[in-house]
């Protein structure tokens, strides 16, 4: 009975650890996503940490990236954002070794929708390097992009 019980337990634990193994994302899957020219998906968790941690610093902007960001505030259901969207996947191939794109989902990420007052969308967030980020609501036009990229994030 009591090899038994040993077993199971082992059982179990080697079980709790496979599952928890293969549910973690492969290392850096945001970074590589970014190297390769892909708009990444955030969630409340990844922006946290690749973004702007607004639990720890709550009076001062800190970018806790390493290239200027784009975020893109959008729905699935919204209209412009699916006119938006071609776009930021094109600029995100174009300067995808000078910065990130990010969209975030405000159906699913509702606090991070709220943390930045968000009341239309699309709504984007421009953050450069260092400075304080700046919004820009409504769809932009792919030259709008351009000219923000090149003049507010790149600064050329």
């Amino acid at each position: 009975m009591r090899n038994l019980k040993s077993l199971l337990m082992v059982a179990m634990a080697l079980i709790l650890v496979s599952c928890s193994m293969s549910a973690k994302p492969e290392k850096n899957e945001t970074e590589k996503a970014a190297a390769s020219g892909e708009v990444v998906v955030l969630n409340k968790a990844d922006f946290l940490t690749k973004v702007y941690n607004y639990e720890k610093n709550q009076t001062q902007w800190v970018y806790e990236g390493n290239k200027p960001a784009i975020i893109d505030f959008y729905a699935d259901w919204c209209g412009p954002c699916k006119r938006v969207s071609p776009i930021l996947k094109e600029l995100a191939a174009q300067y995808k070794d000078d910065i990130i794109i990010y969209k975030i989902n405000v159906d699913n990420e509702k606090e991070l929708a709220a943390a930045f007052g968000i009341q239309s969308i699309p709504t984007l967030l421009f953050i450069p390097k260092n400075g304080k980020p700046q919004l820009a609501q409504g769809a932009l036009s792919k030259e709008q992009f351009v000219e923000q990229i090149d003049n507010f994030l790149l600064k050329k």
